[in-house]
């Protein structure tokens, strides 16, 4: 684990956020930043770069990921929604630990 990673301080509980929902292996939570009216985060627990890495590396976790990133849509959301990733500074990743964004202009 880098121990500079925000993410991953926020995932063992060394940074304190409310959590939406959490799985065996990911945790999601509000973004500090939002860009919509919903803006979660879905992380996982263990440091992965990006989520090409994550997917390559370990796909269970990956599934994992997805399946909550569907739960916490379902739970927050209309229905309409986007759940994104940025792989790289080029395409917007600014903090270089897997993570998706479920993004939606109307909360349930």
């Amino acid at each position: 684990m880098e121990t500079k990673c925000v993410f991953c301080q926020i995932a063992s509980g060394e940074i304190k956020t409310e959590l939406v929902a959490s799985s065996e292996h990911c945790i999601a939570f509000n973004d500090i930043q939002p860009r919509q009216p919903v803006h979660i985060l879905v992380v996982p627990r263990e440091h992965f770069v990006d989520v090409s890495e994550l997917a390559l590396k370990s796909p269970e976790v990956m599934a994992d990921l997805m399946a909550l990133g569907a739960k916490v849509a379902a739970q927050q959301t209309h229905g309409s929604h986007r759940f994104t990733f940025n792989t790289g500074i080029e395409a917007g990743q600014s903090v270089f630990h897997a993570h998706g964004h479920i993004t939606s202009v109307r909360a349930k």
